[in-house]
């Protein structure tokens, strides 16, 4: 799937902070309106809709309204593309590793060999 920079940006930047991803966290067990989100939080409700609107920009979240109620769902499609843009470095890093660890093998088997 290709991804744009900008997505990408978006996404990652509004997952590093702590409180955004709690909010995500919550909207994983199904929809909330905006008071029942702002709940556990020492904050204002517009610091929380500050929070919500970094995350609708970065497609995180979904927010409708219903009459004066504003409800949020999650919306993860930008999590699992940047889920897949960290994987492909994952594998790499996994390769590597396991290049490291047989060229340490292959080193430990010439030596128990030359011991021989």
């Amino acid at each position: 799937m290709v991804t744009s920079e900008r997505s990408l940006d978006l996404t990652f930047s509004a997952l590093s902070d702590p409180t955004r991803r709690s909010i995500l966290a919550r909207l994983a067990g199904g929809e909330s309106t905006v008071g029942q989100l702002a709940e556990p939080f020492d904050m204002s409700r517009p610091a929380i809709s500050k929070h919500l609107r970094v995350l609708e920009r970065a497609g995180l979240v979904r927010r409708t309204r219903d009459g004066r109620v504003s409800r949020c769902s999650l919306d993860a499609v930008p999590m699992r593309e940047a889920a897949e843009w960290v994987d492909r470095y994952r594998r790499y890093w996994e390769g590597q590793l396991d290049s490291l660890s047989r060229y340490f093998a292959d080193d430990i088997n010439s030596k128990t060999r030359t011991e021989e």
